[in-house]
């Protein structure tokens, strides 16, 4: 069943509301498939001016559905690459550099034969990068943890996830699971300042 409040969105006839509206559904875990595939319509027979805000949006919201269409949502995944580097061309620090989380946890997360650019090494690099630039965002903090562990290197993450879990309440409640799941797949990093375990 789809959500109302996408609907009411979608009339809006703007994309990064769009994304936006659906993200909070996420965050919450109150979305469901026909969400994603109802956002990914809209924002596919509705084009707008060139922006960067209007490309990250096609790339988040292409991005959360091949996330639950499984094989149907694959090839799809080359439009998540192009509306994530189009961001990025035409504003990097849009939103604080998302269109470049997007792409380089995109890199690392799905195999280089399915892009067109990039692959694990060169989207450990874009998070790293983003990390220096904005150390005080917690999610760069939280993607790069992600990045690492799933690229089997899980004691550089250790710094990463000790900011994150200073800082837990911040991130949305999708992200905290994240970041528990990250935790025990890390076995606990030893955190300064931390309760002995």
């Amino acid at each position: 069943m789809r959500n109302g409040r996408l609907t009411t969105v979608a009339q809006q006839r703007d994309t990064l509301a769009l994304s936006d509206a659906l993200e909070e559904l996420i965050a919450t875990g109150t979305d469901s498939a026909a969400d994603r595939a109802f956002a990914y319509q809209e924002a596919s027979a509705h084009e707008e001016p060139a922006s960067a805000a209007y490309a990250f949006a096609r790339a988040a919201i292409t991005g959360r559905y091949v996330q639950t269409h499984g094989l149907a949502g694959v090839r799809h995944v080359a439009e998540v690459e192009t509306w994530a580097r189009r961001s990025r061309e035409l504003d990097p620090n849009f939103r604080g550099g998302v269109a470049t989380r997007l792409l380089g946890t995109l890199y690392v997360l799905v195999p280089a034969t399915m892009l067109a650019h990039g692959d694990s090494e060169e989207g450990l690099s874009l998070l790293e990068g983003l990390v220096k630039l904005h150390p005080e965002a917690p999610e760069n903090h939280l993607r790069l943890a992600e990045a690492l562990i799933a690229l089997g290197d899980p004691a550089p993450a250790a710094p990463q996830l000790c900011f994150c879990l200073g800082v837990r309440a911040s991130l949305r409640p999708d992200d905290q699971k994240l970041l528990d799941k990250l935790v025990k797949d890390a076995e606990g990093p030893a955190c300064p300042g931390a309760a002995p375990r």
